[in-house]
């Protein structure tokens, strides 16, 4: 069977909406079925599905699933809000700055885009709307600012890369603070040019900062310097050498149960259980995308796809527009999982950073968060606000053409990734 027969299956299975993960498997097993002299028979796929699954770095993922599950049950996004909103609050568009300082923050527990987007979106976007911001744009504002999630680190996807390439997770963790902070300083230019365009209800606004200010300076800082210690806490075991990334996760996981539990009491014993089953609901998908996705690939190297497609790419695509497209209608992980070993040999062969082009393809994946028709991140703020999918778009595309101008910055511009390594 032929590489082109393969993928055009593939495609036929994502049209009829048959699961990322189920079509991996199938693709997977068809060259093996179709001609028994082929390597990758079935027995080969499985054990090629369970020992990709046999690594270290990848138990990261569920343990910080399951850490920033913890920290939004247990109330911790509000408080990291709520310091943002003190010192932000009463400048021109503080509060929806503020919205994306939180996410950065919450994007440095969590990992993950859609969890930011969930966590955030569902405290601040009902502030927001209060203080007389428009529902659109302030639900389009944390689907955006929610891709923030897989780039600062820790980043799931950053976790995802390292695995596929090899590359160090801890130097991908440090490689994307900077194209991280310049995104989410964008999207401040950007909200702070709205609101002085559509103006803002300064007597709505003051109600909520001026709450924040009765309470006083000193007690908002106290009520919420466990939360802010979170993200240090995680990144600097990791950046010291004292744990691993996937030995922080798990650090992360006990930090943010014993905070919720013993100093906020938000989360109680009985609570736990329907944590847990929250958390492997949300990463039983992903761990069934990411063994298909390795059985794939590696049916692929075997089938020559690879050697193929570099030298196709090389001579018909000399610019990251491909990965965009990719991030339209393909999820975040099966993405990285299989375009990698494809790609990577390619940005090597011209002398790119395999740590640049990790943080490059990230970013480019981060921004189809945010596109239809896969757009994850605004299925989730969707389902938060009931505002239609596509309207959340219309107003999401000026903070995406934003993301696009940081893009652009990182692709071209390698010591924004590389300045700290």
């Amino acid at each position: 069977m032929s590489a082109v027969v393969v993928f055009i299956i593939f495609v036929i299975c994502l049209i009829i909406a048959i699961p990322v993960s189920i079509s991996l498997g199938i693709v997977s097993v068809l060259p093996g079925a179709v001609d028994p002299s082929f390597t990758a028979s079935a027995t080969y796929v499985i054990r090629s599905m369970l020992g990709g699954l046999d690594s270290f770095p990848l138990l990261a993922v569920p343990m910080f699933v399951l850490s920033g599950i913890i920290m939004a049950r247990g109330g911790i996004s509000r408080k990291l809000f709520d310091v943002f909103a003190y010192f932000m609050g009463k400048r021109t568009a503080g509060m929806p700055c503020a919205v994306v300082v939180t996410c950065l923050f919450y994007g440095a527990i969590s990992g993950s885009g859609p969890a930011t987007v969930a966590a955030v979106g569902s405290m601040t976007i009902p502030i927001l709307i209060e203080m007389g911001y428009e529902k659109k744009f302030t639900t389009a504002l944390v689907a955006v600012s929610g891709g923030l999630g897989v780039i600062i680190p820790p980043s799931i996807p950053f976790i995802m890369y390292g695995s596929a390439s090899g590359a160090s997770v801890s130097d991908l963790f440090i490689a994307g603070i900077i194209p991280g902070l310049l995104i989410g300083a964008l999207l401040m230019i950007y909200a702070f040019y709205y609101c002085k365009k559509n103006g803002e209800d300064q007597e709505k606004k003051m109600v909520v900062v001026g709450a924040l200010h009765e309470r006083g300076l000193l007690r908002v800082l106290r009520d919420s310097a466990f939360a802010l210690l979170s993200p240090v806490i995680i990144l600097g075991c990791i950046y010291t050498g004292i744990a691993s990334p996937t030995e922080a996760a798990v650090i992360s996981v006990f930090y943010a149960l014993l905070i919720s539990m013993l100093v906020y009491k938000t989360i109680k014993v009985k609570d736990i259980w329907g944590i847990l089953v929250e958390s492997i609901r949300t990463y039983a998908p992903i761990l069934f995308i990411l063994a298909a996705a390795i059985a794939f690939s590696r049916v692929l190297t075997l089938m020559q796809v690879p050697q193929a497609i570099s030298s196709w790419i090389l001579s018909h695509f000399t610019n990251p527009v491909i990965l965009l497209i990719v991030g339209m209608v393909m999820d975040t992980t099966p993405a990285i999982l299989i375009l990698t070993p494809i790609l990577l040999p390619i940005v090597e062969s011209v002398g790119m950073d395999p740590i640049h082009f990790g943080v490059m393809m990230v970013v480019n994946l981060a921004i189809g968060f945010v596109t239809p028709p896969i757009g994850v991140n605004l299925f989730v703020a969707s389902s938060l606000t009931e505002v239609p999918l596509m309207q959340i778009a219309k107003h999401a595309l000026p903070m995406i053409l934003y993301f696009l101008v940081a893009l652009l910055i990182i692709t071209f511009v390698p010591a924004v990734s590389l300045a700290l390594l």
